[in-house]
């Protein structure tokens, strides 16, 4: 019994927090926060869009020509992807989601990021690594191949 009324207090807290309109700590994490929000509403739109596009296509059959459906197909979508952005807004104020970004936007303010200098050198060098490393395997290649020939002849 103890289980179900865990498992029923997180559910209504879930739903506290979408339902909610208050910011949890406002003044931290902006960034992280805003383009976890707009990636999320970026993905909500691209399924709104799609929506849009095979709705007609389901609903064009037989049985369905007066429907009404089409004509209020476009509020309907508008409607989903206004849900989809307060989803949005407020899955990034979920206390324990805005944390993790919190503490994600103070963990990446900590790294030392390389000049373009430094990453143009470091990619060269790579890259050049990476074709030695080929001629090299080409080189052991040709080896073996000559030596097994030379062992298959023999026989």
């Amino acid at each position: 019994m103890a289980g179900i009324q865990h498992e029923h207090t997180a559910a209504g807290s879930l739903w506290r927090d979408l339902l909610s309109f208050a910011l949890y700590k406002p003044n931290q994490g902006k960034v992280a926060r805003q383009v976890t929000g707009a990636v999320l509403l970026l993905t909500f739109g691209i399924g709104v869009w799609r929506l849009w596009q095979l709705l007609p296509i389901w609903f064009s059959g037989p049985g369905y020509a007066g429907s009404g459906l089409p004509t209020v197909l476009p509020a309907l979508l508008l409607a989903a992807l206004a849900a989809a952005a307060w989803v949005a807004f407020r899955v990034v104020n979920v206390p324990r989601f805005a944390d993790f970004l919190i503490s994600v936007e103070a963990e990446m303010a900590k790294v030392s990021w390389p000049s373009f200098d430094e990453v143009v050198r470091s990619s060269l060098v790579i890259i050049f690594l990476i074709f030695a490393l080929a001629a090299i395997l080409a080189i052991y290649d040709l080896f073996w191949w000559f030596v097994l020939r030379a062992i298959q002849g023999q026989r």
